[in-house]
């Protein structure tokens, strides 16, 4: 942890509740404008009459955003203070949302789109070394994870919700609501999270570092391709359910929220099963997650099974994710905060991939089903970066320890000191 810990003491219990707490209303709002995005899409092409494969250049346009704004600005800020590097990131994410919801032509939309994710990536970063400042030592894990819980309570309820709003009202309204929601989340921040004062300064040069790690390169690669499957279902689900599986399309806002729940459910278990063994949950996890979306292919002739299948897409996918985290994290070296930040760039990646590929194969007639074998196709492909990756890590860990091992004492730290624990 490269910024300040400031302890629990100048915090009471109740302000420091309400301080993580705007925090957490940030990734709410950030959940709830990248994931609502492709509930909406179809509504977003009705509305201006377009195809879903160029609607879907809507997603596309907001991941790159995430995926150029996410080291860019946190390279850029790296020794700004981070509460005003918050609220002129929330700023920006009001900015892209308010901007989405005037949109008057498809391709403004698109520009928009890619402003609101310029944001994201960095947010999450700051945000989270922000409550573990403010936590204090050894609660730090618990104030990051209830930030990140409000993009997981996105999908239960705000993406729903949007979707419903988007049908009900038209698609605007529900950008509308999202620069709202960054509206307050600027005005808590702004009075109810302090500044935590630095201890240590980490220089860009520190950041840049932990680009050096090829266990972060191969990490990076793992979310950036295999979570393209994930999305390449999910930027169409709208389509799949109700044309294919015989869903009512007023039922998709519950639909969603079936497929939050299993995000948050395969959160928690993916955190607990990390702590266990890492390694191994990356790639069970992944093989897992490539094995729910050839069931969901399986499943979507029938409408209760696909809505099952959906559920447990969202549980193993999710459940890859902190280990995909902690896995950045222990080989970042001093670039934890670039390591955090690229996470989302990663996934986004992925996000603009899936969507981008789901949109070829529908396009060439193969139909709503066909984005999910190019998702099949996708996982497939993170598992086996994922392969040699735990492979040459468990080499190094073994060769520096054998080398720790026949090396005379020194006072120094040693090599198998620095290198992460395997779990």
């Amino acid at each position: 942890m490269t910024e300040t810990q400031t302890t629990s003491r100048a915090l009471s219990p109740a302000r420091l509740a309400i301080a993580i707490a705007s925090l957490a209303m940030g990734g709410f709002g950030i959940g709830v404008t990248e994931f609502a995005s492709m509930g909406l899409l179809r509504s977003i092409a009705d509305g201006f009459g377009t195809t879903e494969a160029a609607t879907g250049v809507v997603i596309s346009a907001y991941a790159l955003g995430v995926v150029i704004g996410a080291p860019l600005l946190t390279i850029a800020a790296a020794r700004m203070r981070r509460k005003y590097l918050l609220l002129v990131l929330v700023a920006l994410f009001i900015l892209g949302n308010g901007l989405s919801a005037l949109a008057p032509s498809l391709n403004l939309l698109i520009v928009a789109r890619f402003l609101a994710g310029v944001p994201h990536g960095a947010y999450f970063g700051a945000a989270c070394l922000v409550a573990a400042a403010m936590a204090g030592k050894g609660r730090e894990a618990r104030a990051v994870s209830l930030v990140i819980l409000g993009l997981s309570v996105a999908n239960v309820v705000g993406v729903p919700g949007a979707t419903f709003l988007g049908d009900a009202v038209g698609w605007e309204w529900a950008f509308g609501v999202v620069a709202a929601i960054g509206a307050l989340t600027f005005v808590s921040i702004a009075v109810f999270v302090p500044n935590p004062a630095s201890l240590e300064t980490v220089s860009v040069k520190d950041e840049l570092s932990a680009l050096r790690q090829p266990q972060v390169l191969y990490t990076l690669a793992m979310g950036a391709v295999g979570f393209g499957g994930l999305f390449a279902i999910y930027s169409y689900i709208q389509w799949t359910m109700v044309e294919v599986s015989g869903v009512p399309r007023e039922a998709m806002p519950a639909v969603l929220a079936v497929y939050g729940v299993g995000m948050v459910i395969g959160g928690l278990i993916g955190g607990a099963l990390a702590d266990r063994n890492l390694e191994r949950t990356v790639l069970y996890g992944i093989a897992v997650m490539a094995g729910m979306l050839a069931v969901f292919y399986l499943a979507t002739t029938n409408a209760v099974t696909a809505v099952i299948a959906l559920f447990l897409v969202g549980l193993s996918s999710s459940a890859v994710i902190p280990a995909l985290q902690t896995r950045l994290m222990q080989w970042a070296g001093r670039g934890q905060t670039l390591a955090a930040a690229l996470n989302h760039s990663a996934l986004n990646t992925a996000n603009a991939l899936g969507a981008w590929l789901g949109g070829v194969v529908i396009a060439a007639g193969w139909g709503y089903r066909a984005p999910a074998v190019a998702a099949i196709g996708l996982a497939l492909g993170g598992l086996a970066i994922a392969v040699p990756a735990v492979i040459q890590a468990r080499k190094a860990r073994s060769a520096v320890q054998g080398s720790s091992a026949d090396a005379a004492p020194t006072g120094r730290v040693s090599e198998v000191e620095a290198l992460p624990d395997e779990r």
